[in-house]
């Protein structure tokens, strides 16, 4: 197994997985919900929600010393595509030229009920 990645300013796994794993090139950060890390708490709305989990994501590609220009592959679950507009104007402020390959799936329920989760794949030459 590849080397753990952890970092305090994203929220701690709520079962039994890493927040992060390094292995080689490569990191795979686990799917990451919006529970702001300070207060533990899920946050309210699909914009503050989306938001949440792009800071969740960045802190977590900070500590494996990597950034969303890194991000070879998103993978973005909501609740509901109906938000699909909404989440993707948010993501793309995130991102730059050229996009990492992304799909983007509506699921029937997600942990603690939120309406979006997202994880990612970064490779680093």
């Amino acid at each position: 197994m590849g080397k753990a990645i952890f970092t305090n300013n994203a929220p701690a796994a709520i079962g039994p997985y890493s927040q992060a794993i390094e292995a080689g090139d490569f990191v795979y950060v686990s799917g990451q919900i919006p529970i702001n890390p300070s207060s533990g708490e899920v946050v309210e709305g699909i914009e503050s929600q989306t938001e949440q989990v792009l800071q969740n994501l960045n802190a977590i590609l900070e500590e494996a010393k990597a950034t969303f220009e890194d991000v070879v592959k998103f993978t973005i679950y909501l609740k509901s595509m109906d938000d699909f507009v909404t989440v993707n104007e948010i993501y793309g402020k995130y991102l730059a030229e050229p996009y990492p390959a992304r799909a983007t799936v509506e699921v029937s329920r997600l942990p603690k009920d939120v309406l979006v989760e997202m994880d990612v794949v970064v490779y680093r030459k």
